[in-house]
């Protein structure tokens, strides 16, 4: 089974940048997709980005142009690039692979 740990969260002033980090352990992931959700305060989870095994990538209208998914097979590690961030991007960032969520990383954004 694979267990996820997310990093990379912080706060942030509005316009500024973070970069999150998925990294798993405990199986391989070079085959699955690697996704990324977020769930701010009183909302349901929401799909933010995902990048498939052959680097293929989804963005959510939302983040589209703001912020970039990609893949590090051999560290077994996905990365969410966000720049621009702005207050409505502050929530609790989590990474889905083969099923299994990570603890998430909280982003706050605000001046």
């Amino acid at each position: 089974q694979v267990q996820l740990v997310e990093s990379g969260g912080g706060l942030v002033q509005p316009g500024g940048s973070l970069r999150l980090s998925c990294t798993a352990s405990g199986a391989s992931v070079t085959n699955a997709a690697m996704v990324w959700y977020r769930q701010a305060p009183g909302k349901q989870r929401e799909l933010v980005a995902t990048i498939g095994p052959t680097g293929g990538t989804f963005y959510s209208n939302s983040v589209k142009g703001r912020f970039t998914i990609s893949r590090d097979n051999a560290q077994k590690t996905s990365y969410l690039q966000m720049n621009t961030l702005q207050s409505e991007d502050t929530a609790v960032y989590y990474c889905l692979v083969l099923g299994q969520w990570g603890q998430g990383t909280q982003v706050t954004v605000s001046s």
